[in-house]
């Protein structure tokens, strides 16, 4: 398939995760990304984990897919000089160096931009370009704790807990990605580029924003509902005999279903349960005898009986579960670069049915030197 941003090319100077996150997304949409790294160890994330392929660990490997990688020393007149002439040729620069690392070595926004015109220059920070805590530096963890997302994860009644994913760095990645490509939109009218800024912290408050507006608009507090949901009842998770099934009435019609299908037709007719709000103030009354309904036969039982009843319902799968599931073998959520055994999820998007595919796997450090880069 011909790739859409095809032509384009990116210069990446990328840490860990949120920035080649970013690179790697552009370049799996077709764009030549350039992984400009330090000449010693390179991306700290060849380093985080135990050595895979190539003694890079299997996070490098996810993050930086189909990219060509030049180490250079950027505190050297020579590095700098070379990063320039990068960017003479390039559409878009990501970087998330350390607040304040980028003005050091010359490399700020506004100097950077006049020197490039046409550069889409997009700059990821922890908590953001402006504001008290602009150049205090963050990770993952910080910002969910920092952002809110830790108090709204976890049991009722429990302490907060990290999301499993990261939400927030790859989310960043995310918005700039989204940035680049409307700045793009408009350096076709304007002829100039901009710069764009993302942080962690804007994401996780745009994760956030339901809570946040609750808390905003109504005075409402977010609390904990480990599986559940504030507004909803039953919509949560369930054990069966031999596994948890995540059961979603979101409407009274389906709880009808749900009712008739447990045996409990008579709840449908019940003051306490026959509407949504009714059983929001009544939930545990509701909740303790469908528990033990469900806990009295296997998961793929309820399954098969609920689906069939149009019940909004999945198993609450592991990671293994989940991917020998028949449906992600039919959307190809698994893609290997060419010519390696690697397995990794592949772009979360098809184009005219087709998923982007790896052009290629990580590069070794300084791979590309001497390489054609002005053409």
């Amino acid at each position: 398939m011909t790739l859409p941003l095809s032509g384009l090319r990116v210069v990446e100077i990328g840490q860990v995760f949120a920035g080649p996150f970013a690179g790697m997304i552009l370049a799996e949409l077709g764009a030549d990304v350039i992984k400009v790294e330090k000449p010693e160890g390179g991306d700290d994330a060849r380093q985080m984990g135990k050595a895979y392929l190539r003694g890079d660990a299997l996070n490098f490997h996810d993050f930086n897919r189909g990219k060509r990688s030049v180490a250079l020393d950027l505190k050297s007149a020579e590095g700098i000089a070379a990063l320039h002439a990068l960017l003479e040729q390039a559409d878009i620069l990501i970087h998330n160096m350390r607040p304040g690392v980028p003005e050091a070595l010359g490399l700020g926004p506004e100097e950077t931009t006049a020197r490039h015109p046409r550069l889409i220059y997009c700059a990821m920070g922890a908590f953001g370009h402006r504001g008290p805590l602009k150049d205090r530096p963050g990770y993952e963890p910080l910002l969910q704790a920092f952002g809110g997302l830790s108090s709204i994860t976890g049991e009722p009644g429990g302490p907060p807990v990290r999301m499993g994913s990261s939400v927030v760095d790859q989310g960043t990645g995310m918005w700039t990605v989204i940035g680049a490509l409307a700045a793009l939109r408009q350096r076709e009218a304007t002829g100039r580029g901009c710069v764009v800024n993302a942080s962690l912290f804007e994401t996780a408050a745009m994760w956030a924003g339901q809570k946040a507006a609750a808390w905003l608009n109504q005075g409402q507090v977010p609390v904990r509902h480990a599986s559940g949901h504030p507004d909803f009842v039953p919509y949560e998770s369930f054990d069966t005999a031999d596994g948890p099934l995540l059961i979603c009435c979101g409407n009274d019609r389906l709880f009808a279903k749900l009712a008739a299908e447990v045996g409990h037709s008579e709840w449908t007719a019940d003051p306490r349960f026959a509407t949504n709000r009714a059983r929001l103030a009544n939930k545990d009354a509701l909740l303790a005898p469908l528990r033990e309904v469900l806990r009295a036969k296997p998961r793929a039982e309820w399954l098969d009986r609920l689906v069939a009843a149009g019940v909004p319902c999945a198993p609450v799968n592991t990671i293994p579960e989940m991917l020998a599931e028949p449906q992600a073998e039919a959307m190809g959520v698994v893609v290997s670069p060419p010519g390696e055994e690697t397995r990794l999820i592949g772009l979360p998007l098809s184009f005219d049915g087709a998923r982007p595919q790896p052009r290629a796997g990580a590069p070794r450090l300084d791979e590309h030197r001497g390489a054609r880069f002005a053409d």
